[in-house]
């Protein structure tokens, strides 16, 4: 992160700027030194919206102080003179050496609103990487009591940033941030996540009626391959409404190559012999992990198109704005998770108890028995 001078650091003409938008800021205090009546075509910035404490403090004190008759400013240095004091209120390092200095790097006064305009740029740039890094920090702590909600309440306020930037900066045509996708992060410790899967499969296995209830579940949500496509066979059975046991999908992991990585029968077995709890129980703990896992992910990348100077804003809200649409589609299945039912589900019909046969029912042996006596 490169050096900001702290309010009190003298010499500020001779730190050496790290970033082109110091340059910037510089040459917009300097036109505004130079004929405060540019203020008038300067829009879009504040304070806030400098990089540095003294830049900052400057800018309001050149806003809030009554401006001076441009003739007598041509003359004399007095209004400069309250300026500085007025700065030097908020940023004691400030002196009379370092506004000259602002004067003396102002290429062109009249190029003000360029400045401001890039100025606003750059500042869009951090309140969205300050944002996304909110979002990725919360998503990590483990000290929430409700972690879902605090999450989702920081995508709001990272989307309600990207917003507002489109709203500064409207999007020309679509393009995209050319920063390349962030590194993952370290793995996390997938031992609790992985038992609670392993409860999952065994307990949708011994209560297979149970899984239509939660089609809001997708294999992608659970953190194991194995476990994923487990979740497939276990959704297809009930789709097709074959019979379940462990057996039935051990057959069905076969057909689907899932035990081509070297998985053995008898453990797949095994995990799926030990049912416990409900099928929504562990199915909603795996989609609370699924969206605090993509809401990580969606700020790194946004931290990462964020950090990288070299995309505009224009970039920024296209990417930012597809990000966050991954969040979105877990909190969609997540709200349709947790909604109240409002009418009692409708009744399920058993699922046959053996792969295809002839119709069993009081009906079909009524039509057989017509048939017969003909």
């Amino acid at each position: 992160m490169p050096h900001a001078p702290e309010p009190d650091e003298d010499d500020l003409d001779a730190i050496a700027p790290p970033q082109p938008v110091f340059h910037v800021e510089q040459a917009l205090l300097g036109a505004l030194l130079l004929d405060p009546y540019r203020l008038d075509d300067v829009s879009g910035i504040a304070a806030d919206s400098f990089s540095t404490a003294a830049h900052a403090a400057l800018y309001a004190a050149i806003t809030t102080l009554p401006r001076p008759d441009a003739a007598e400013h041509a003359k004399n240095t007095k209004w400069l003179d309250r300026v500085l004091a007025t700065g030097r209120e908020q940023a004691r390092g400030l002196t009379a050496s370092y506004l000259h200095t602002l004067v003396q790097v102002c290429p062109w006064p009249r190029h003000a609103p360029a400045y401001a305009r890039m100025v606003e740029a750059e500042h869009a740039r951090r309140r969205l990487q300050t944002a996304a890094e909110r979002l990725v920090h919360t998503a990590h702590d483990v000290s929430l009591p409700h972690p879902v909600q605090t999450v989702l309440a920081e995508a709001d306020a990272l989307a309600a940033v990207v917003d507002d930037i489109a709203a500064r900066f409207p999007p020309r045509a679509g393009v995209l941030p050319r920063t390349a996708a962030p590194s993952p992060p370290v793995a996390p410790d997938y031992t609790e996540a992985v038992e609670e899967e392993q409860m999952l499969l065994a307990t949708a296995t011994a209560n297979p009626a149970d899984i239509e209830s939660v089609r809001w579940l997708l294999p992608d949500d659970l953190t194991l391959p194995l476990h994923a496509g487990l979740w497939q066979c276990l959704t297809a059975l009930a789709r097709r409404r074959e019979p379940v046991d462990p057996v039935t999908v051990l057959w069905e992991a076969q057909q689907r190559g899932l035990l081509d990585d070297g998985s053995e029968p008898g453990e797949v077995l095994h995990l799926l012999a030990e049912p416990a709890g409900s099928v929504e129980h562990w199915s909603e703990r795996a989609l609370q992990r699924s969206l605090l896992a993509t809401a990580d992910r969606t700020g790194r990348r946004i931290e990462a198109y964020a950090g990288d100077t070299a995309n505009t804003p224009f970039q920024l809200v296209v990417g930012a704005r597809r990000a966050l649409a991954d969040t979105a589609a877990v909190r969609t299945r997540w709200q349709h998770a947790t909604a109240p039912l409002c009418c009692p589900p409708p009744r399920r019909r058993p699922a046959p108890t053996t792969r295809a046969g002839p119709p069993t029912t009081t009906a079909a042996h009524a039509a057989r028995s017509t048939r017969a006596t003909r």
